[in-house]
């Protein structure tokens, strides 16, 4: 059976829905979709534990913040759902004292499970309106360890490379080169892999010596790898 992940991206939201336990809700997304699909990784499911989910998605979605299902933040982007954040985020097996670079900020949900594992993470958006929302929004909730960039994240941060982890939550043709080369030796990198608006590869890079080895996982389907000239 193929396993096909949809992922996408999400905004800024205030209120509650009445008689909705969220902490219930966040338990049980955690032991049915995560646990029940192979997620034993200590640190990723606890960070799923704890981030709450339905502050990162629109009030008229908030209901659905735990469901199994991608949800839409605007500008044609959505959040993904929990378990292809789960699932990407054990890839990478993220520790403590791991600089980590994202590329897709959107919401800001993934860069705040990160954040909740890594030291650092740094986390570009295209978009500047959801960046600057995911920017507000994770200042809120006290991730200062979570640096949100505004720009185009081919090339992804030489500043602050390199980098023990590389994620990348939109599909292009192909793995953009300066993120390899900002890859630690002994990191690794995750992204689709293949054509807009298809099926495409969840492909894990692992630089081991100064080699790059490349694994296809899974099939997905992501947003566009948009650049500022698209």
């Amino acid at each position: 059976m193929i396993l096909l992940l949809t992922i996408w991206l999400i905004p800024l939201m205030t209120g509650r829905v009445t008689g909705q336990d969220y902490e219930v809700e966040r338990r049980k997304m955690v032991s049915d979709q995560l646990l029940a699909r192979g997620i034993i990784d200590t640190e990723t499911l606890k960070a799923m534990r704890k981030v709450e989910r339905h502050l990162f998605v629109p009030d008229q979605n908030r209901s659905q913040a735990y469901n199994d299902s991608p949800l839409p933040i605007g500008h044609g982007q959505t959040i993904s759902q929990p378990y292809i954040v789960a699932y990407m985020t054990q890839l990478l097996n993220v520790s403590q004292g791991d600089k980590v670079l994202e590329i897709g900020t959107g919401s800001g949900y993934q860069a705040a499970i990160l954040g909740e594992i890594a030291k650092e993470v740094f986390t570009i958006e295209i978009v500047e309106a959801l960046g600057e929302q995911a920017k507000r929004r994770l200042k809120a909730l006290g991730y200062d360890n979570v640096t949100v960039i505004v720009g185009d994240g081919y090339s992804g941060f030489q500043k602050e490379a390199p980098f023990d982890a590389i994620m990348v939550t939109a599909a292009a043709g192909d793995i953009p080169s300066p993120l390899i080369e900002q890859l630690k030796d002994g990191g690794k990198l995750v992204m689709p892999v293949g054509p807009p608006e298809a099926v495409q590869m969840l492909v894990l890079i692992e630089k081991k010596k100064g080699k790059i080895v490349r694994k296809n996982l899974t099939p997905v389907r992501f947003v566009p790898f948009t650049r500022k000239n698209q």
